[in-house]
């Protein structure tokens, strides 16, 4: 155990105040000069009580401000859209959508995915957020105030790699110690994107 415990340490440190102003700044201005991102994804679920994790995996497209489309391809067609306000669901064919206005909770969860793609993440009046870094990432591990948002997500660790300043990997950990990861991969960003992309 301590032996673990160790390894975990030396292979991530606490940043310094320095250097977390010097990442939060970059990170700030690639988020603002950020106009589309699309990447490819693949998400892990995990759950104690299954013995392999869930996959899945699709397309990520993101055009400021603040539309984003999920659009899962395996092992199922799922497409999930947030923009002015709403999320549209496309469950291979069965289309529905929720006014996100309607609900705080909701606002909150939207703010919260579409931040951590554009890596727009630093509100601390909504998280307690600790800074850390490891050989190949900055890492931020982000703790919600908020008791609604608690009950469904207890802390988002974001994975910025260190040359690009951009999210590669978002997890998610539940209360009861599941957690969903997304690796993002083929990243390209200001490439032409139409408001199409958006309709589902």
């Amino acid at each position: 155990m301590l032996l673990t415990a160790f390894t975990i340490t030396a292979q991530e440190q606490k940043m310094t105040a320095a250097e977390v102003t010097s990442f939060k700044s970059s990170v700030n201005n690639v988020a603002k000069s950020t106009k589309t991102l699309t990447a490819d994804f693949v998400q892990y679920k995990h759950m104690d009580f299954l013995s392999k994790d869930i996959e899945t995996s699709g397309k990520m497209n993101f055009k400021n401000p603040g539309m984003l489309m999920w659009q899962y391809t395996k092992p199922y067609q799922y497409s999930v859209v947030f923009k002015n306000n709403k999320i549209f669901i496309n469950d291979a064919g069965k289309k529905s959508s929720m006014d996100v206005g309607n609900s705080k909770m909701f606002a909150k969860l939207n703010k919260l995915i579409v931040g951590s793609v554009s890596g727009d993440m630093f509100d601390e009046s909504e998280f307690a957020i600790s800074y850390f870094k490891s050989a190949q990432y900055n890492i931020t591990k982000l703790v919600p105030k908020d008791a609604a948002l608690k009950k469904y997500i207890s802390r988002m660790e974001l994975y910025f790699d260190k040359k690009s300043n951009m999210v590669t990997e978002v997890q998610m950990i539940e209360p009861s110690g599941d957690y969903t990861k997304i690796i993002f991969k083929n990243k390209v960003t200001n490439a032409q994107v139409p408001d199409s992309v958006f309709s589902n």
